[in-house]
């Protein structure tokens, strides 16, 4: 595009032409509507040239060697300010350098980027290198040229310093690599749990599961707006149980944005190990500054308005002193040296650094210490799902296989060639799946790694005679010392390591430190670095800085040091005469074991945050008959020793689990019961479950049981689904039980009999921060209407529950309103049922409002509830505006004619609804054909139930013209009508046409033969019905054989009910001729008839051949022994029955064990009522 411009007083008399180049957009948005010729006028004397885009020659090498202005070009369209700009077109205006109609050109460019970057184009021409424009910034402007000319190769500068940490530190943790990415969850807070709990304790009651109401937010959108109208967070925290993966998140995070591929809009991402900070005593901002970016010309960046920095403080729990936002010591100065944990509070509140963005990352009790107030946005790093846990055990194994004759690490076991890592891998999972409190545990990627390496390295091992670990505390062992299990190890290689590492260890566990320097490591005796082969080597892992060669020590997880605590603690209390909680030694005399322990208890139930309870879990693991097996000799402890010291634990922690009966379980009694899981010692436990999953705990929940069973809540499989508490509850165990009910999924607590105190204490339990309920069954528990109001208090505030049946109570009218109350303001419950409750009416009016505006209810179940036609119309009206409900239930009402025709009128505007239960509800003919005609226009109804009703007919004839026009109705019960043959042969020329319908039920409706030939007549065409249940009608053998012959050609048919149809040996060999030929049947219901021997002979040669066949109900058919026999053949030879039903045949004893031996022998897969 060429600029030609003619004499112009600014330039003199000569023709000045100029090249630029021009978006395409921004010209036709400012000359659009000109004529489309090839000259578009300028001004006066300007025109512009459309053809030729390519510059001259001489120009184009101009602009090649673009200098100054090239070079910045994205820094000053970064960094100028409007009112910089402004500025800058005046004076270069005033030098020439531009005329009045460039100036309007850069006016008339939309954003401030795009008027720099039209400045810049333009200044080009007339000073390629641009000389009057950097003078001019520099002479006027400093400060501003100094960030243009700098920012970009600092920013380079600190990019490449930070790849090639992250580089680094990849390689020293290689093996991480196996578990996928971490990733993280936006959540509302630092939960009630997470404030008050240990990591572990957290995992395991929240069962290795992650928040409930977490989005998924990429590292991409961490620091951005989330809606358009949102801003940007100033403070983000994320929180994280120790090995979950937040230092792994902050160097992918550190990689991506070196690296160009996020935030390109931020000049610096400066990340600090919070534990490099801790070894000073007193810091200010801007030493901070210098050692974590230790550039030049950094303050350029730093000190510039326009830049945006991101501060990373990595593990706000390494701070020696706890950060405390009420008491620390307010200061803007930079230069004020502070406490670090008080710097830190005044950087957060914005005291200091107050355009800077930070991202703070800690472990969920430390990061609650950071006010709410304060932070823009809280993160959460969820734990490995189960599928995590898979593909790192099958990662980690195949990597393992692959490295297996190739030199590496020590802690990379080879793998045997007897073993392929897909069969390692589910040996290991499956282990795991059956030692739930350990897969729980491998929620944490840092512990799933311990797991998986120590698992898999004893399965390779091939001992024989040796179980896999069942316990944390055998995993550990066999962790930190991998030839544990030999012959021939050394007791020395455990005793030596405790005086140096154990000590160091468990003083540093009881000031909650975790991380070490190298010269706190040689005070306590431990060689710097660990020599390869020692248990230093196999348990620290070495961290370096972000920004200097400052290099730290930790445990490769906390879980380890707290191990190795317990086991010093151990050694050291058998042969101790003072307290071990005190490093220095100075305290009363405390003689033997049982003492040390019995302190060790007392102060872990006393604990803050239960810092000591899986300290505790390890020192009674120590005792449990299988770590007899493994450390006893090496830990020089006898036989009658060990017997002695597990009784003592044993005693004593079921007497401090019996002791807090009275009061509701607290997280430290669960620990303690964890205890006694971990010292092996599970009777109690093992009682205790079974009486929940025999529902045998009513009068029991006394005592420590109530303990137990909240243990129980986390780790049995008997509450991985759903809890089941029905017939136990009385208010005095609901009160005990409160605070561990919180966390569960699925809670079944019926027929309790739940008094009004009783809904009071359920309330609170449903409006608690922390609850996890997400389905609650309170059926048959005598709920009445005042016992209703709490319940409907917690749904004001309740988020997680979404699923509430209170059938089979006496909330009445009243309660009815109360609970339509809350449901109207309640956005999360999506199904509630009513049955049984006595609405009646004026009951249904209320929920009919509900209807009206609740936008989240799906299923309405009011069965039972003495509800007539008007309580009835009144839902229709809602009906016809909700757009949200698909599944309604009225049966067993008073709806009547007048109800259904209600109905009926709502169905052809609303097309949502999927499900419609009618059953026993007066309907006849008249509300019938009003429905059927409905059923023709409507779209959305999939299952009609009109069970029990006193539909004729004329009603069936109307239902047929409707299935021969809908094709969205797949399920019709029409059972215990009277429908006659006339009806259902109607009935049946339908179906012939419509290929919708999945699901007929036409039992007691007094069908005949006739209507049976009619049907089959019908199967013979129709490709979609699969299920077709004719029970207790007079069919004959006539009509079973018509039946089996369309059961020669249908293709469709899964499922066939002919239970008390009149059948005899007729009818069963043409059934046996047509399971020779259809390949599709797979049920086959002959209960009730009498078929005889005959008629099993026949089955039973058609089962040899049959292959579809999986369930036959012969029961009560006159077999006989013969028949039972001939039965007993067909299972020789068919393998795919998986169930059949012989009872009330008079088999006897003989038929009984031909057809057992059968089984046995051919078939026991096969489940035989006999």
């Amino acid at each position: 595009m060429r600029f030609h411009r003619s004499a112009d007083p600014q330039f003199g008399n000569s023709t000045v032409k100029r090249e630029l180049r021009f978006n395409r957009g921004y010209l036709t948005s400012i000359y659009s509507g000109m004529e489309r010729n090839l000259q578009i006028p300028w001004q006066e004397d300007c025109y512009m040239d459309l053809k030729s885009t390519s510059p001259k020659s001489e120009t184009r090498k101009k602009m090649e060697d673009a200098g100054w202005l090239h070079r910045h070009q994205k820094s000053l369209q970064r960094f100028v300010s409007v009112s910089l700009l402004v500025d800058v077109v005046n004076h270069m205006r005033k030098s020439e350098q531009l005329s009045a109609e460039d100036a309007s050109v850069i006016q008339a460019r939309g954003s401030l980027e795009d008027k720099v970057h039209t400045l810049v184009e333009l200044l080009r021409i007339s000073d390629p290198q641009g000389s009057a424009f950097q003078a001019y910034l520099q002479n006027s402007y400093p400060n501003e040229y100094s960030l243009i000319t700098l920012h970009d190769s600092v920013v380079q500068q600190h990019k490449n310093a930070l790849l090639k940490r992250a580089d680094t530190e990849s390689l020293n943790h290689r093996l991480t690599n196996h578990s996928p990415a971490p990733t993280l969850l936006l959540v509302e807070g630092v939960s009630d749990l997470q404030q008050r709990e240990h990591d572990l304790i957290q995992v395991s009651v929240n069962r290795g599961l992650g928040p409930l109401h977490g989005r998924p937010l990429g590292l991409d959108r961490l620091l951005a707006p989330l809606t358009r109208v949102s801003t940007a967070p100033r403070v983000t925290l994320t929180v994280g149980v120790a090995g979950s993966g937040k230092s792994r998140l902050v160097h992918q995070f550190v990689r991506l944005w070196s690296s160009g591929k996020i935030y390109p809009d931020l000049s610096l991402v400066i990340p600090v190990a919070c534990w490099e900070l801790s070894s000073f005593d007193r810091l200010s901002v801007e030493r901070i500054l210098r050692s974590v970016v230790p550039y030049d010309n950094v303050d350029v960046i730093l000190n510039g308005g326009a830049c945006k920095v991101l501060l990373i403080f990595d593990g706000l729990e390494e701070f020696r002193s706890p950060l405390d936002f009420s008491e620390a010591p307010t200061t803007s100065d930079p230069r004020r040296e502070l406490l670090v944990s008080d710097l830190i509070t005044n950087i957060v509140r914005g005291n200091l650094l107050p355009g800077v963005t930070l991202w703070l990352l800690s472990r969920p009790g430390v990061g609650s210490k950071v006010p709410a107030g304060l932070v823009d946005r809280v993160t959460e790093v969820p734990p490995f799902e189960h599928t995590h846990v898979q593909n790192y055990l099958t990662n980690y194994l195949t990597h393992s296989q692959e490295n297996s004759h190739t030199p590496s690490r020590p802690s990379t076991p080879s793998v045997p060639r007897s073993h392929t890592s897909k069969d390692s891998s589910h040996h290991v999972w499956d282990h795991l799946r059956s030692h739930k409190p350990l897969l729980i545990l491998c929620s944490v990627p840092g512990i799933c790694r311990i797991v998986t390496a120590t698992l898999s390295r004893l399965l390779w091992a091939e001992l024989e005679d040796t179980p896999l670990p069942r316990t944390l505390t055998e995993i550990y062992a066999h962790y930190c010392w991998p030839q544990l299990s030999s012959a021939d190890f050394p007791g020395g290689s455990i005793r030596k390591p405790l005086t140096t590492l154990g000590r160091m260890a468990f003083y540093s566990l009881l000031r909650r430190r975790h991380t070490f320097s190298e010269a706190e490591l040689r005070a306590y005796g431990v060689d710097v670095p660990p020599s390869q082969g020692t248990l230093a080597h196999r348990v620290l892992q070495r961290e370096q800085s972000w920004s200097s060669e400052c290099v730290s020590w930790r445990f490769v997880h906390t879980s380890v040091q707290e191990f190795l605590s317990a086991l010093f603690y151990y050694t050291s209390s058998r042969r101790g005469m003072f307290d071990l909680f005190s490093e220095s030694g100075v305290s009363w005399p405390r003689i033997g074991f049982p003492s040390h322990y019995r302190a060790a208890l007392q102060k872990s139930n006393t604990a803050t945050n239960g810092n000591l309870d899986l300290f505790m879990r390890f020192l009674s693991g120590l005792l449990s008959p299988a770590m007899g097996a493994l450390l006893g000799g090496a830990l020089s402890a006898g036989r009658e020793e060990q017997v002695t010291q597990r009784s003592m634990a044993m005693t004593l922690l079921q007497n401090t689990v019996a002791g807090s009966g009275g009061e509701a379980v607290s997280m430290r009694s669960v620990a303690t019961v964890a205890c006694l899981a971990e010292l092996q010692q599970g009777e109690w436990l093992r009682s205790v479950e079974e009486d929940l999953t025999g529902c045998r705990l009513r009068g029991k929940l006394k005592g420590g049981v109530c303990a137990v069973l909240a243990y129980l809540l986390q780790v049995s499989d008997a509450c991985a689904d759903e809890t089941h508490l029905s017939n136990c509850l009385d208010s005095a165990s609901l009160k005990r039980l409160l605070p561990q009910l919180l966390y569960c999924g699925k809670l079944r607590m019926e027929n309790n009999e739940f008094k009004d105190d009783t809904m009071e204490l359920l309330g609170s339990l449903l409006s608690a921060k922390d609850c996890h309920i997400q389905s609650m069954s309170l059926a048959d528990s005598s709920i009445s209407s005042k016992g209703i109001k709490p319940l409907s208090r917690a749904l004001l505030v309740n988020r997680t529950l979404t699923v509430l049946d209170l059938h089979g109570n006496n909330i009445g009218t009243k309660g009815a309103k109360i609970l339509a109350e809350a449901l109207k303001l309640n956005q999360v419950i999506v199904s509630i049922n009513l049955q049984s409750n006595s609405i009646e009416d004026e009951g249904a009016r209320a929920l009919a409002e509900v209807l009206q505006s609740n936008r989240k209810l799906i299923s309405l179940n009011v069965q039972k509830n003495s509800i007539g036609s008007d309580g009835v119309k009144r839902i229709a009206d809602s009906l016809k505006k909700n757009q949200i409900l698909q599944d309604l239930n009225v049966s067993s009402n008073h709806l009547g004619d007048l109800g259904t025709v209600a109905l009926a009128q709502a169905l052809v505007v609303n097309h949502t609804l999927r499900t419609l239960s009618l059953q026993s509800n007066s309907v006849s003919d008249k509300g019938m054909k009003a429905l059927t005609q409905a059923l023709r226009s409507n779209k959305g109804l999939t299952s009609l139930n009109l069970r029990e009703n006193s539909i004729g007919v004329e009603g069936a004839k109307a239902i047929a013209r409707a299935l021969q026009e809908n094709n969205t109705l797949k399920e019709l019960d029409l059972t215990a009508n009277l429908l006659h043959d006339e009806g259902v042969t109607a009935i049946a020329g339908a179906v012939k046409a419509n290929r919708a319908l999945r699901s007929l039920h036409l039992q007691w409706n007094f069908i005949k033969g006739g209507a049976a030939k009619a049907l089959a007549q019908s199967l013979q065409s129709n490709t979609s019905i699969q299920l077709l249940d004719l029970q207790e009608n007079a069919l004959g053998d006539d009509g079973v054989v018509s039946l089996a012959g369309a059961l020669k050609e249908n293709t469709s048919l899964a499922v066939l009910h002919l239970q008390g149809v009149s059948a005899g040996k007729a009818g069963a060999v043409a059934l046996a001729e047509a399971l020779m030929v259809n390949q599709t049947l797979h049920t086959l219901d002959l209960r009730g008839n009498s078929i005889g021997m005959g008629g099993a002979k026949a089955l039973s040669s058609a089962l040899k051949t049959n292959r579809s066949l999986r369930s036959l109900n012969l029961q009560e058919n006159s077999l006989g022994m013969d028949g039972a026999i001939f039965i007993a053949t067909a299972l020789r030879g068919n393998h795919q029955l998986t169930y059949i039903n012989l009872q009330g045949n008079g088999i006897g004893e003989s038929g009984a064990k031909v057809v057992s031996d059968a089984i046995r022998a051919d078939a026991s897969e096969c489940v035989v009522d006999i």
